[in-house]
C-alpha cells in the first residue's frame, strides 16, 4: 500500500523553527519527486517546494524562500521541510505530495502530483 505520512508540525511562536517529516511506505521515495503543499483555511493549496528525485535540484517559492529548506534522505524513505524565521502567515495545513520520474525545475501544480499525505498541521502565533 503506497502511503505518504507527515509528521512534525505543532504550534510555534512567531520566529521559531519546525522540521517536518514526509515519509513513504510501500515505495521506494528514491525514484519519486515530492513537493511540499500548504492550505490556510479559506485558501487553495499552494505548492511552496519541491525537490526532484534522485537528489536533485529544489525549487521555492518566493513566499518561503531562503526561509525554508527541502532535503531528502533516501536511505529513510524521508523528505524533510526545514521551516525557519516562521511567520504567523505560514499558519496552514502542510502536505507532501510525490510523483514517480522527475519534475520540472517549477513543478508546484497540485495535479502533478500521484501520491499525497494526509497532512500535518503548522500554527506560528505572534
Amino acid at each position: 500500500q503506497v502511503q505518504l505520512v507527515e509528521s512534525g508540525g505543532g504550534l510555534v511562536q512567531s520566529g521559531g523553527s519546525l522540521r517536518l517529516s514526509c515519509t513513504a511506505s510501500g515505495f521506494t521515495l528514491d525514484y519519486y519527486s515530492i513537493a511540499w503543499f500548504r492550505q490556510a483555511p479559506g485558501k487553495e493549496r499552494e505548492g511552496i517546494s519541491c525537490i526532484n528525485r534522485s537528489n536533485g535540484g529544489a525549487y521555492y517559492e518566493d513566499s518561503v524562500k531562503g526561509r525554508f529548506t527541502i532535503s531528502r534522505d533516501n536511505a529513510k524513505n524521508t523528505v524533510y521541510l526545514q521551516m525557519d524565521s516562521l511567520k504567523p502567515e505560514d499558519t496552514a495545513k502542510y502536505y507532501c505530495a510525490a510523483v514517480r520520474g522527475f519534475i520540472a525545475i517549477r513543478a508546484l501544480s497540485k495535479y502533478t502530483y500521484d501520491y499525497w499525505g494526509q497532512g500535518t498541521q503548522v500554527t506560528v502565533s505572534s
